[in-house]
């Protein structure tokens, strides 16, 4: 499965490959353009899928890696991942999310 996010405002665009042979541990692949979570590339590899996605919003381990290099809270990066991680385990159908701003006038 292939997941392209696109944050928004800032353009850095992160495309997260995810597969799973148990349908529990996942295999990432993270390429971002962000150059302050370049370092999650190598520090998430393989995750336990049912942690992320059952764990406390914060408190999984793609959100405490993320945080120790993004301090931007409204990040929509780590909450991808974890949507990719949740479609690798068949913890949910593959959709497309989105935030849409919408004028009061």
């Amino acid at each position: 499965m292939n997941v392209t996010i696109n944050p928004g405002i800032c353009g850095f665009i992160t495309n997260v490959y995810t597969s799973s042979d148990d349908m529990q541990n996942v295999t990432l692949k993270i390429e971002t353009e962000c150059p302050s979570l370049k370092p999650i590339e190598s520090e998430l590899k393989i995750i336990d899928g049912f942690s992320e996605c059952f764990g406390t919003l914060g408190d999984t381990d793609v959100y405490k890696i993320c945080r120790n290099h993004c301090h931007h809270a409204a990040c929509p990066i780590p909450a991808g991942i974890i949507k990719s991680i949740e479609v690798a385990c068949g913890l949910a159908l593959p959709s497309d999310c989105s935030i849409k701003f919408v004028s009061n006038e």
